[in-house]
């Protein structure tokens, strides 16, 4: 069913129809709030989300309506509004995915800045962003809900500069019997339940002017593990649009309902699975605090599909790796719509998810400084090779670009260049911060009026086809590495005299970090790195799955380290020990880049037909003497 307002989207055709409105003559909200009190006043009974506290007992949940999330947010606005939380203020968000989180993260954007934080980032981390934001309201989870991390904040608040700690509590438990919270000198520990309870009663509205289009609505860190995360400010015009764009590309509507599984720091969650069910009063659902990061959830997951009936689903490619391996052992007739971003789709994984469960994945692109996606895969019009179509009212073309002058010269449609991005979600820029003195800056990100997106691709027929990445960071199943926390630990032990880490291409993931080393003591061994690694590298998804010993790094003729040249020997050291493990002799291997994309060529006197199955699923192009296959 599609919701009465939304114009409909099933191709190009439709795409320019939509188009040919201006944006600024629909009637759109254009605030984050603006979206709670329109869906609040059209469907105040239905139930907005579903939250799941336990993954092991997917039927029990607690029901939010629309009317009951509107009332919730005023009450949270007005709480926060007493802690001195205003116009232009940041409160870090940092917990575990629960109904309460999502009421702070809107109650923040209405009198403030919403901040959300990965919660597995290191205190070095979270200090850094918190410099950058300048917030001094923390809210995250109680005791109750998250033991560690609590405690982890209660020791971590005074270098993080936090003044006021608030707990969040589990969903399902009883409000108000929670015992007197532990604190540390200079640090206010409170409940979320107890500063909405010293509030005014049943609030009708926000404690202040509600916000603007064009005000600050959110700051999103990039990156999981980065040294020096950057953080990107979204506007509410930023956010309020791509929530409206995201539902006219056509997920689920009026009575239907999405699985939302990813956590609420990320600009997916928040979007696709919180934001976009307000344009269109359909039902989002929250399995468990930890979602997909929960091993718990997948033995039960086709369960849950089955009693709640979503039509869609938003995820990474790994938890479609991990669900493609999970017996169907449930009704999920209901599932239509699983969409899939934030890291390239291995082919592996779409023929195994495919094959599980008869369903094709919708693949979809885009990055936080655009907001959130900028192309989509409209139901039952998929293309291979393609991330989809672009969304309204973006503009997505390949250019090359004059670094000296900034000028973008863009390409003719199919031609490959770096992607860049203009219209209404282009982000705010990133934070900047002198002193006291905080703002925002596109210096080097937007040119020519065009976001630069790092990745090379072309357009074509209006769908984005993707053709690598400027960028060096990892991306380990929509996980972002920094490959310089890697190669910090990796020098920090006295025999490495030089390091360098890529990603190499994996199935599952997309791909997974590897480092190079140079040693100044050759008695040490990749065994002994790997063990420092472990122990020096507080992200688990970033310590390297293998350490290379080198004579030297390759060099660029300025003298940086080549990167291009390691990814090429990571995947062929990787690839050969695959074929020599299944028994495949006399094949040559060699891997190069063009254009920007992985290229590995298979000659030799071997059996390069098994060669070339056995290698099928990786993200890159496989050659042959007489034949070329997109693997």
């Amino acid at each position: 069913m599609r919701p009465a307002g939304l114009p409909p989207l099933t191709g190009r055709d439709d795409l320019y129809t939509v188009e040919k409105v201006p944006l600024a003559e629909r009637d759109l909200a254009l605030t984050t709030y603006e979206l709670v009190v329109r869906a609040a006043r059209r469907w105040p009974d239905e139930e907005c989300s579903v939250w799941i506290p336990d993954a092991a007992s997917v039927e029990e949940h607690v029901a939010v309506s629309f009317e009951a999330l509107l009332d919730r947010v005023h009450a949270v606005a007005h709480a926060l509004h007493g802690l001195g939380v205003g116009y232009g203020d940041a409160v870090t968000l940092m917990a575990p995915n629960c109904s309460d989180l999502l009421a702070v993260t809107l109650a923040a954007e209405a009198v403030g800045i919403a901040a959300p934080v990965n919660a597995a980032l290191d205190v070095g981390h979270v200090a850094h962003i918190l410099r950058l934001t300048g917030s001094r309201v923390l809210v995250t989870a109680g005791p109750e809900l998250d033991a560690a991390l609590w405690q982890r904040l209660l020791d971590g608040a005074a270098d993080l500069g936090i003044e006021v700690l608030v707990a969040l509590s589990p969903d399902g438990w009883d409000r108000g019997s929670g015992g007197a919270l532990e604190t540390r000198p200079g640090l206010r520990t409170v409940r979320l339940d107890e500063l909405v309870a010293a509030g005014p009663s049943a609030p009708a509205g926000l404690p202040d002017a509600p916000p603007a289009p064009d005000d600050l609505a959110a700051f999103f860190h990039t990156g999981g593990t980065t040294g020096a995360p950057k953080v990107a400010a979204h506007t509410h015009r930023n956010q309020a649009v791509m929530a409206w764009s995201i539902a006219v590309t056509g997920g689920a509507g009026p009575g239907q309902s999405v699985v939302a599984g990813l956590p609420l720091f990320h600009v997916n969650a928040l979007l696709v699975t919180a934001l976009a069910p307000l344009v269109t009063g359909s039902r989002s659902i929250w399995p468990s605090p930890l979602g997909y990061r929960d091993p718990h959830l997948y033995g039960s997951f086709w369960r849950l599909v089955e009693h709640y009936r979503p039509r869609a689903m938003s995820a990474v490619p790994t938890v479609y790796a991990f669900l493609a391996a999970m017996p169907v052992d449930a009704d999920i007739s209901s599932l239509e719509l699983p969409v899939v971003g934030a890291a390239p789709l291995p082919d592996a994984v779409r023929r195994s998810f495919a094959e599980a469960t008869g369903l094709e994945l919708l693949e979809g692109y885009g990055l936080t400084e655009a907001t959130c996606a900028s192309s989509a895969t409209l139901p039952g019009d998929a293309l291979p090779g393609s991330v989809g179509q672009r969304l309204p009212y973006q503009e997505i073309v390949a250019a090359e670009i004059d670094e000296a002058t900034g000028v973008v010269r863009p390409l003719p449609p199919g031609e490959t260049g770096e992607l860049v991005i203009s219209g209404p979600t282009v982000f705010g820029g990133y934070l900047r911060r002198d002193g006291d003195r905080r703002w925002v800056s596109t210096d080097g990100v937007v040119v020519d009026g065009r976001l630069r997106t790092g990745d090379l691709g072309f357009v074509l027929d209006e769908r984005v086809h993707l053709r690598g990445r400027r960028k060096d960071l990892i991306i380990r199943g929509g996980h972002n590495i920094d490959p310089a926390v890697i190669e910090d630990a990796l020098l920090d032990h006295p025999a490495v005299a030089a390091a360098a880490a890529v990603g190499r291409p994996d199935r599952s993931s997309g791909e997974i970090p590897v480092a190079f080393v140079v040693l100044a003591d050759p008695t040490v061994g990749p065994e002994e790195l790997m063990e420092w690694a472990a122990g020096h590298i507080s992200e688990p998804a970033a310590r390297p799955k293998r350490i290379t010993v080198l004579p030297s790094i390759p060099l660029t003729a300025i003298g940086k380290p080549f990167k291009p040249a390691l990814r090429e020997e990571a995947a062929a050291q990787h690839l050969r020990d695959e074929l020599a493990e299944h028994g495949v002799d006399g094949v040559d291997l060699t891997a190069g880049h063009e254009s920007g994309r992985l290229v590995v060529r298979l000659t030799g006197t071997g059996d390069i037909d098994r060669a070339v199955t056995l290698l099928k699923g990786y993200d890159l192009e496989l050659r042959t003497r007489d034949k070329e296959a997109n693997v």
